[in-house]
């Protein structure tokens, strides 16, 4: 696949960006294979997904000579179209929308530059590990444009209000420990794609079942009032009770083994 290689192992899937070259910088080509690797792992049997970045950064934002091809057209028509997300998102959004909507964790391993482009992908993970090294800016502002890549969506879950207008006013690069503190980063680990692997492995030893249930439980609890979330939770446990999944948890633990699911 051109700019992403998308792997499996033991039910984790493993998708790089792979223009090392251009520290990954985000092209026609790439915004086509990361909309396609999502897809793809969306309809796998992985339990839990890693994005990463080859090279020396994991993302350092759309590539800005690629924008020529921009020149001339009418931007109304290239981004109002609702061409992606069952008519929710154009191809630009989708690039981070589709890990967002995953069905099951994703986990972003972020080292160098996450800027713009960068940042709002490494957004649509549920988790992001961060190298000592690693830098975070929205960028879009040094462009004289504003993020338009669901960075308005996702950003606002993670961070007060002062801080998303801060970084989006000055587009300014903040450290992994800035980020950390103000929410963005999950963790800072000397080396993410470890951390990363180590928490996907405990992820896809869980229930395949509970783990998705899991997770459209909280979207019900981010965004919906009281009464559907408690509806939401009974609801899910339902769903999960004397199940095969449930039931291999309760055997495993009782006989001191790890779980194996069908």
């Amino acid at each position: 696949m051109s700019r992403v290689s998308v792997t499996y192992e033991n039910h984790i899937a493993h998708v790089r960006l792979t223009r090392a070259d251009k520290m990954n910088a985000v092209d026609q080509d790439m915004i086509t294979a990361i909309i396609a690797a999502g897809n793809e792992v969306a309809a796998s049997d992985a339990r839990a997904v890693i994005i990463s970045g080859e090279g020396k950064a994991f993302c350092a934002g759309i590539d800005i000579s690629g924008l020529s091809g921009m020149i001339g057209k009418d931007p109304a028509e290239l981004l109002m179209p609702r061409t992606h997300g069952e008519g929710t998102t154009n191809q630009w959004q989708e690039v981070a929308m589709v890990w967002s909507r995953m069905d099951i964790p994703v986990i972003a391993a972020v080292h160098g530059a996450c800027y713009g482009a960068g940042i709002q992908l490494a957004l649509g993970a549920d988790i992001r590990i961060a190298s000592p090294d690693a830098k975070f800016a929205v960028m879009e502002m040094k462009w004289g444009i504003v993020p338009d890549m669901g960075g308005m969506v996702l950003l606002p879950k993670l961070v007060r209000t002062d801080v998303l207008r801060r970084m989006t006013y000055t587009a300014e690069p903040i450290s992994a420990e800035q980020a950390e503190r103000w929410g963005i980063v999950t963790e800072i680990a000397d080396d993410p794609m470890a951390a990363a692997q180590k928490l996907a492995e405990t992820i896809a030893g869980k229930s395949p079942s509970a783990i998705r249930a899991a997770k459209r439980l909280i979207g019900v609890a981010e965004t919906e009032d009281a009464k559907a979330v408690l509806d939401a939770e009974s609801r899910e446990q339902v769903d999960l009770l004397g199940k095969p999944h449930q039931m291999e948890v309760i055997a495993a633990t009782f006989g001191k083994r790890p779980a194996v699911f069908k």
